[in-house]
């Protein structure tokens, strides 16, 4: 559970022992079952210790090993790693990965993070407002979402979403905006034949936008002005303004970006979706 609800006044052994002990098992078979799950879990010098005395991971693994030392076919997660620090939110993922090949049980997880979601699933249904959005791979679900929502629930940072006008000029089809942001397609995407005219969205990923300082002079292609950069480190997230519009361009930390420089920005095709506006569907072949 999001709150592990341990048993304070007992130890680690009690709290793991209490379901078989409930069950009737043997105190042989308690002690056997309670070392091995305590060892599975690097719980074996807390096994004296009450909850008080306890890190919040150590809490949290007491109450796994809880429910693992019954041996059930399903578990349900509920937002377990919710309490932790981020730290330590990443360690726990690690361990339930190991925990879940090990013990090779089903296990439900209910999360709002979707770094969990990502790093943790097999397969991933995607819920909003009650109505399944999309249920797949975690990757599938990254590079081909089915709707607006899990383009945009789905990659940290999220994905960029621009409406426009999707139009036909002699043999060259282009997208533009309202705020006089245009880029030519190289050939027609698939699905979009029938929208010619009409109002869609098209959505991209940080990493599928490649910048280039403008010479210049230059009055052709689509250009952004840096506003805001996060260095990350290793990246940098750089947030651009097309004309009003805002978007986020993941690139490399070198060289560095200064804010308040101008850049021109190419699309990497294959990888932009494309989303009718009224359903939010993702329009493909």
């Amino acid at each position: 559970f999001q709150n592990y609800a341990l048993y304070p006044h007992m130890t680690v052994y009690d709290n793991m022992a209490f379901g078989l002990k409930l069950k009737h098992f043997s105190k042989e078979e308690i002690k056997r079952r309670v070392m091995e799950t305590a060892r599975m879990l690097e719980l074996e010098n807390e096994l004296n210790r009450k909850p008080k005395h306890l890190s919040g991971g150590q809490r949290q693994r007491v109450a796994i090993g809880r429910a693992i030392i019954r041996r059930p076919k399903v578990f349900l997660f509920d937002e377990p790693l919710s309490n932790l620090d981020a730290q330590l939110r990443s360690q726990m993922r690690v361990e339930l990965q190991k925990l879940h090949r090990e013990i090779n049980a089903t296990m439900i997880y209910v999360t709002h993070d979707q770094v969990e979601a990502m790093t943790l699933g097999d397969r991933i249904a995607l819920l909003s407002q009650g109505k399944l959005m999309q249920l797949d791979t975690p990757m599938h679900l990254y590079n081909y979402p089915e709707n607006r929502f899990a383009a945009g629930f789905i990659g940290s940072p999220p994905m960029n979403f621009i409406s426009g006008i999707f139009r036909k000029e002699n043999e060259n089809y282009s997208f533009e905006t309202k705020e006089n942001f245009k880029f030519v397609l190289q050939e027609s995407p698939p699905g979009l034949l029938n929208k010619l005219n009409e109002e869609i969205e098209i959505g991209f990923r940080p990493e599928n936008v490649s910048l280039r300082k403008i010479t210049d002079g230059e009055k052709e292609g689509c250009f952004g002005k840096v506003v805001a950069i996060e260095n990350m480190g290793n990246e940098q997230f750089v947030h651009l303004s097309l004309g009003g519009l805002s978007i986020i361009v993941r690139v490399k930390s070198e060289p560095v970006i200064e804010v308040g420089a101008d850049f021109s920005l190419t699309f990497v095709e294959n990888k932009l979706i494309f989303i009718e506006k009224e359903s939010g569907r993702v329009l493909s072949e």
